[in-house]
């Protein structure tokens, strides 16, 4: 599959070869699609304007898919129902990817032996043929850059789209970045430059948070006038206008926080670098990891089962990977404060205070071992991502009314009965705005109630051709099969 497609630029400033190129707020930490071959070289150039460029770099590519390029342009290799899908492959590690990724060298010559080229498609499944001219695989590409960054390391941590990074990916991203000063360049991509890559850049962030605190906070109390206060991440909070789930207060989410003494503070922080990894005004990029999961929710309420089925799993996903990363966060925290004391005596300044170089700063224990000693973590996880609210509850006086109606006279009353659904609807999503996506949830929820509310012989008549694939769940048919379809049962 071709990489690069039609549209693939969603930010307003453009990187040639380097889709969605930015800059993470406040850290030099950046954020890309899959580069061309010559997108590479643009984008270390541009992150070493003002940095030497024998210097350390560290490049970071959350990819499942392996990659190579064609006459310089990026294609991975997917499987058949994966194409223009997010990329879910099952359990890749670095070992795996790198493995197939020589054999996928292998098998497009082999494609391309008979007449030097090569069919692809891409995300939108339009198929075209590539001239099979300078092939290469990712990791040579790399390995080639070094040449004239020889300071740079390439690190494959293959993560799934829309899950948490396993355990020790997390431990990965750390491993990366342990011996590398605060303002060494870090690069993260993924495809698009989308979901995957920002998860990356949002732990990078909180990495750099790690080594700033720990460094960095005895050389500024050193300093006369300084308001510590001012400068602490988890002082941070959102605005108390936003809904509920954009402030990520979801019901798992408040078991962790409560489940540990640094859980409020580590949510704050968490959200911080979340932010500045989102969108403007706060941020530079493109998903918001937090919000984005409120999104999704107004989504699954408009859409119909089967496509309720699929979102849904995202959904638990994506909170899943918030909760992670506030535990990341709070690991970090702990790692922080233990790491000051450990450098305390070789480090030492001038009034008894110590400042630990941020590339000389260990941390104790691994984010495994971690998780281990907080066990409790992964049971509030596992048990509490699905505890949302996935359905309106239709208030109990308005249903009691409706039920009254279909039972005494439900044909008599069904003017009445749609005019009171379609009430009760307009004053359960007031709070969506205007639109197409009001239109739908108050439809669906008023075919939904319709169902609940049928008499015993008609509901049974109308899931028999459900279930039948005769009719489906929309008012307008279950209307239909109760008034003018009586008479065609089992048709």
């Amino acid at each position: 599959m071709l990489d690069h497609f039609e549209k693939i630029q969603k930010l307003k400033d453009k990187v040639d070869g380097v889709p969605n190129f930015r800059r993470v707020p406040g850290y030099k930490v950046y954020c890309c699609g899959q580069p061309t071959q010559a997108g590479f070289e643009k984008a270390i150039e541009k992150v070493t304007e003002k940095y030497p460029k024998d210097g350390p770099i560290v490049w970071i590519n959350m990819r499942q898919e392996p990659i190579v390029y064609i006459g310089g342009n990026p294609v991975c290799a997917r499987p058949p129902n994966k194409i223009g899908e997010y990329a879910e492959l099952g359990n890749v590690t670095r070992a795996s990817v790198k493995a197939d990724e020589e054999e996928f060298v292998k098998v497009v010559e082999g494609r391309a032996k008979e007449n030097g080229k090569l069919k692809v498609v891409d995300v939108n499944k339009k198929e075209s043929e590539l001239e099979v001219k300078d092939l290469i695989s990712l990791s040579k590409v790399m390995e080639g850059l070094k040449a004239k960054f020889p300071g740079l390391t390439h690190n494959r941590i293959p993560v799934c789209n829309s899950a948490a990074p396993l355990e020790v990916d997390f431990d990965t991203i750390c491993n990366a970045l342990l011996g590398t000063n605060v303002n060494t360049p870090v690069i993260v991509n993924c495809q698009v430059g989308l979901s995957r890559s920002t998860t990356g850049c949002a732990c990078a962030c909180l990495f750099r948070e790690f080594q700033l605190s720990a460094s960095y906070q005895g050389l500024v109390e050193t300093v006369p006038g300084v308001n510590l206060e001012v400068l602490r991440m988890d002082k941070y909070v959102m605005d108390p206008e936003k809904d509920t789930l954009c402030r990520g207060e979801f019901e798992v989410v408040k078991e962790l926080i409560a489940a540990f003494d640094d859980g409020a503070a580590s949510k704050s922080e968490c959200d911080k670098v979340i932010d500045k990894n989102g969108p403007p005004p706060k941020g530079t990029g493109i998903k918001q990891l937090r919000e984005n999961i409120a999104e999704s929710k107004l989504s699954y309420e408009i859409m119909d089962d089967a496509a309720q089925a699929f979102l849904k799993t995202k959904i638990m996903d994506n909170i899943q990977k918030y909760v992670y990363l506030i535990c990341f966060t709070g690991y970090l925290r702990e790692q922080s404060k233990n790491a000051k004391g450990e450098g305390a005596e070789e480090f030492k300044l001038t009034g008894g205070k110590a400042s630990v170089p941020t590339e000389s700063l260990k941390v104790g224990a691994s984010f495994c071992t971690w998780m281990d000693a907080h066990p409790n973590f992964r049971t509030i996880c596992e048990e509490g991502k699905g505890k949302l609210q996935w359905e309106r509850d239709i208030p109990q006086d308005a249903l009691d009314n409706l039920v009254n109606l279909a039972n005494a006279d439900f044909h008599q009353n069904l003017g009445k009965i749609i005019h009171d659904i379609y009430l009760t609807g307009h004053n359960l999503f007031k709070d969506m705005p205007q639109g197409d996506h009001k239109k739908r949830a108050k439809y669906r929820f008023a075919s939904k109630t319709l169902m609940r509310i049928l008499p015993d012989n008609l509901k049974t008549e109308v899931e028999n051709l459900i279930n039948q694939k005769t009719m489906t769940l929309d008012l307008y048919e279950i209307l239909g099969q109760c008034t003018w379809g009586q008479g065609t049962k089992g048709v």
